[in-house]
Formats: C-alpha cells, structure tokens, sequence
C-alpha cells in the first residue's frame, strides 16, 4: 500500500520541516506543503489542489499540520480522503481567537465593520472579512483525528481544544508543560512519542 504524508506547517514556519517525520514514517512518502494563503477562502483553492495533484498516486494519505496550518487544512481538506490527521497546537475556533484578539485589542464589532481592518499590538491585523467568513463556514471535521496540545497555549484554551475533540471524537494528547510552539528538547521528545503513538 502507498501512503503519502503531507505536513502543513504553522504561522512562521516552511515545507522544510516535513523533514523531521520521515524518521517516522520510513515506508511512506513525506511531502511539506509550502503554501501562501493567508486565509480560509484562498486556503480552499490552493489545499485542495495541491491535495489533489500530491494524492492521486497514493492509496492513503495522513495529514500532519500545525497551529493555522491545522485550521486551513480543516476549512480545505475536509471533504478529501484523508485516513488520519495529525495536529499539533491546532487553532480549532477562529471566531473565538478573533473574538479574544479584539478584547485584548480594545476592538469592538461596530468599529472592525466600520474600518474593515485594524492592526494590532502584536502584530495581526484584524479583519471584519476573515471573522465574518468564519462565521458564515463553520469547521465540520470528520477525518480520524489525533491532537497534541500544550497545557500553556496561549491561542486556544482548554475549553475550547476539549470541546473540539469532543464534538469531533478527536483524540486529545496534553502537555501541562507544552506551549503553542512545541520546541523545547523536553517538548519535542513529547511529540516524537505523540507521534509514534498516533500513528498506531
């Protein structure tokens, strides 16, 4: 049986690391995606084509993808044949990271209408666009899926990770001393066992 694995790296991130998994994944072909989408809707064109272009030789494909990677690959790629997803530090609610990013922002709905895009002390920059299109295209996930999050994430909560898995039947992995960015030696020796894991 042929199997690919495709890796979506995070916000910052490149196609390079896709690297790192394929001491995992020996018999299979690992493939990073070096998209440049910014948002859901242009996310849904460029995924899925390169989904369809990488995948037609395979007879499996496992999704590997990190922080917004893992949200773009959600809003492009849930209708394709993936066997498993892999997310690590995934964002699972936009609309609530939005909703968070303009309290802290001091940002109010009429104000993010009114000016369409607001930038932001740390470095984002609102849009009325983005927040009302994930609205109107909530995520419907239903790909075999396991989660590696990290106890001190600072992007999503608990609640909302928890809620996810529940509602989508995910299985959840925390790190109570694990962060957004997995990158410590201690936290990468916990996702390489995520992953050995996982892939069972």
């Amino acid at each position: 049986m042929r199997r690919l694995v495709i890796y979506v790296h995070g916000k910052g991130g490149n196609a390079e690391e896709a690297k790192h998994y394929r001491t995992f994944f020996a018999e299979s072909d690992v493939i990073g995606f070096d998209y440049r989408s910014q948002n859901p809707w242009e996310a849904k064109r460029e995924f899925s084509s390169f989904y369809d272009l990488h995948s037609v030789k395979y007879d499996s494909v496992i999704l590997i993808a990190n922080s917004i990677g893992a949200f773009l690959s959600m809003s492009a790629l849930a209708d394709k044949n993936i066997s498993k997803a892999m997310f690590i530090s995934p964002i699972v609610d936009m609309e609530r990271l939005i909703s968070d990013m303009m309290m802290l922002s001091n940002v109010t709905e009429d104000e993010l209408q009114s000016k369409k895009e607001i930038p932001t002390e740390f470095g984002e920059t609102l849009s009325w666009e983005y927040l009302c299109y994930v609205r109107e295209h909530p995520i419907d996930w239903n790909t075999p899926t396991c989660i590696l999050y990290g106890g001190k994430d600072s992007l999503t909560s608990r609640e909302t990770i928890s809620e996810f898995a529940e509602k989508t039947g995910a299985a959840l992995t925390v790190m109570e001393d694990g962060e957004h960015w997995f990158h410590t030696d201690e936290q990468m020796k916990v996702l390489d066992q995520w992953i050995c894991s996982s892939i069972r």
